[in-house]
């Protein structure tokens, strides 16, 4: 349930009083990404765009030396002095927001006092990038109280900085570039490791995008996420005894004889093969969205999911039974999971004429198989992180 801004700022005012200081609105949003997965932190192509839901950030300086976090989505204030290093609090999800101050305090931009109320209608856990979208809210909020004038590219290192070192989440750059750089009706065609990027509009032509909670929740920093990503660092460690790479990402289809010749460990192999071949997928699906093929772009968002399932091992029953099944339906013409896997959410390509019954239909199953609620949503895609 979105809650509106009157709504917010009466909260707001209940928290903290004095209504004759008006608090400053800032709007982060959440994000899905079409296809590129696990292949951000290798160096790798994705393709995300912003969606127009995610986090709303009320703020104001106040007197004092302490900075006040409230959350209409978690009970309970938490109370941080300003200082020069701040440290993270066991399993909160202030750190999101405190890690990012810290970021702008150690290149020595102090804030104020201030109190903050943060609320998000992204499910927490859900894959699109809660965390992300807090980050960013917090860092254009700063940002614009200190006066910094940092540009986006920055704040977007500083909060993938923050979830990395702080949080302890060690995510690539996608979530936090994709939640500040947005741009409504347009994904973002990202390389990850130049940070080259241009918009692409999306146009699924008689097709409507939609986003599936499995509602499973996942934890990211307790899963193994981490374990992927090192996995494909001992991949580029192979192959660099014979043939040297930075990256996965430097490698394309035609290198993947390597992965037999050079990578003794099976697993370790199946999880290279999998970034390879999905930058592959990414930039045929951008090819095949600018040309209007949205038949081929969702025959890759297929191709992508049974990649993660088989070679990167990232699903799980839950992300399998509500794609294996979805592809069953009418009117699909494309899905797969999104985010880091092991839970979230599947993003899907489904003519509009038969959303309602996808919709129907797949929640029947997935309960039947799962005994747990999927939730749907027909996002629309939205611009970035802002002051309203």
């Amino acid at each position: 349930m979105k809650v509106d801004q009157p709504f917010l700022r009466e909260e707001f005012f209940r928290l903290y009083g004095d209504r004759a200081n008006e608090p400053v609105l800032f709007f982060s949003p959440g994000r899905v990404n079409l296809i590129g997965e696990h292949t951000d932190y290798n160096g790798g192509y994705v393709f995300p765009c912003a969606l127009d839901f995610g986090t709303s950030l009320l703020v104001r300086r106040c007197e004092g030396m302490d900075i006040k976090l409230n959350s209409i989505n978690f009970p309970g204030e938490v109370v941080v002095p300003v200082e020069l290093n701040y440290l993270p609090l066991p399993k909160s999800w202030t750190n999101y927001p405190v890690g990012v101050i810290n970021e702008f305090a150690r290149k020595g931009i102090h804030s104020h006092g201030m109190e903050m109320l943060f609320y998000g209608d992204i499910p927490n856990g859900a894959g699109l990038s809660s965390s992300a979208s807090i980050e960013m809210v917090t860092a254009v909020a700063i940002n614009d109280l200190t006066g910094a004038w940092l540009e986006m590219t920055e704040m977007v290192k500083m909060a993938q900085k923050a979830e990395n070192g702080f949080v302890g989440m060690n995510c690539g750059i996608m979530d936090q570039f994709a939640v500040g750089f947005g741009k409504k009706d347009h994904a973002i065609n990202l390389n990850c490791e130049t940070l080259e990027y241009r918009y692409a509009p999306v146009n699924l032509g008689t097709g409507t995008l939609i986003i599936t909670n499995t509602n499973k929740r996942r934890g990211l920093t307790d899963s193994k996420y981490n374990e992927r990503r090192s996995e494909c660092e001992r991949a580029v460690e192979y192959i660099t005894d014979h043939h040297p790479v930075s990256n996965l990402s430097k490698l394309t289809v035609n290198d993947l004889w390597m992965l037999d010749e050079y990578i003794p460990d099976p697993v370790v192999r199946k999880r290279a093969k999998h970034v390879i071949t999905e930058n592959g997928r990414t930039l045929d699906a951008i090819e095949a969205l600018q040309i209007n093929d949205i038949e081929l772009f969702g025959r890759l968002m297929n191709e992508s999911h049974d990649s993660l399932c088989n070679d990167y091992e990232v699903t799980g029953i839950e992300l399998d039974t509500l794609v294996y099944e979805g592809r069953k339906l009418p009117g699909v013409l494309g899905t797969r999971m999104t985010g880091a896997g092991f839970g979230g959410c599947t993003v899907s390509i489904v003519e509009f004429a038969h959303a309602e019954n996808f919709i129907k239909k797949l929640g029947d199953i997935y309960y039947a198989r799962t005994g747990l609620t999927a939730e749907f949503y027909l996002p629309g895609i939205g611009d970035g992180a802002r002051r309203v």
